[in-house]
């Protein structure tokens, strides 16, 4: 049997995404620190919460939501995504089917005319949700469903209506997990690190550095591809619709995307629409 493996961009291993809730004030730090080691992300955002215009908040309250105007200037053009945090912050066993469905539709339908994009990913807010819940965002076209369950480790999602990040940016093992990650050969499966968290944790905290420390160590290296939430599902989606022959010798890659992967230790390019023969000199010689 042929040994197949998914590879991400450019051949590369290795996969990492940031996701923050709620479109608060903090977040136009966070993403000055991401782009300036290159790093991409998703923030999932209440389109129901907005902040007056002008809104001045209490000394103190860290918490401090962004109006939609000011959202527009930190989201529109920064390359990251934007993803669904419910309406109001509400989702779960608590709400009637109804609500639940308003939640989603209303946020997903304010958020793609507020900044011109399709809108296909959501955070759960306060992890809460249930299977009503699940079924309800893949009937209006939501794909992916991140948790605030940390998994502490690298396995990409086989299911993504709980997709679990490794780990929340105040985990004592941040860097730990971090040091793990770079340090992984990826003999097989494609790695993911994805993490979590609420910008103005790092104000409430006063730990700003490590943020830093952590885009700084984990930017800039040529084996992690840098993305977004939904460019990971799409690319994993993709790469799950290849057309194998039954030997594993040649493949069909149907999707619009290029997608890569390794077959007995060798690296092979799909393109989009191409019938390509996975055979090479040394599988020949095993025959």
């Amino acid at each position: 049997m042929r040994r197949i493996h998914m590879r991400f961009p450019e051949g590369k291993g290795k996969a990492l995404t940031l996701s923050y809730d709620d479109g608060v004030e903090q977040d136009q730090r966070l993403i000055e620190v991401m782009k300036k080691n290159g790093l991409k992300g998703t923030f999932n955002i209440n389109s129901g919460l907005y902040a007056s215009p002008g809104m001045k908040y209490n000394p103190g309250n860290v918490h401090r939501r962004m109006s939609l105007e000011d959202c527009r200037k930190v989201y529109l053009n920064s390359g990251m995504e934007i993803a669904c945090h419910t309406w109001t912050h509400a989702l779960g066993e608590r709400l009637s089917s109804c609500l639940n469905m308003q939640q989603i539709v209303k946020d997903r339908e304010n958020l793609e005319s507020q900044y011109d994009c399709t809108v296909r990913g959501l955070a759960y807010p306060g992890g809460q949700y249930n299977d009503e819940v699940i079924e309800i965002m893949r009937y209006a076209g939501i794909v992916y469903g991140r948790t605030v369950c940390s998994a502490h480790d690298f396995r990409l999602p086989t299911d993504w209506y709980h997709m679990s990040p490794t780990c929340h940016h105040n985990d004592p093992q941040l860097m730990e997990f971090a040091e793990k990650f770079v340090e992984i050969s990826v003999l097989y499966d494609s790695v993911l690190f994805l993490l979590w968290g609420h910008s103005y944790e790092f104000e409430e905290n006063d730990n700003w550095e490590v943020i830093e420390q952590f885009a700084d160590y984990m930017g800039g290296r040529n084996d992690i591809w840098y993305a977004t939430n939904i460019q990971i599902y799409d690319y994993v989606h993709a790469f799950d619709n290849l057309i194998f022959h039954i030997d594993g010798k040649s493949v069909y890659n149907p999707s619009a995307m290029e997608i890569f992967l390794e077959a007995d230790g060798e690296l092979f390019c799909i393109s989009p629409g191409q019938e390509k023969a996975l055979t090479y000199a040394a599988y020949d010689k095993r025959r």
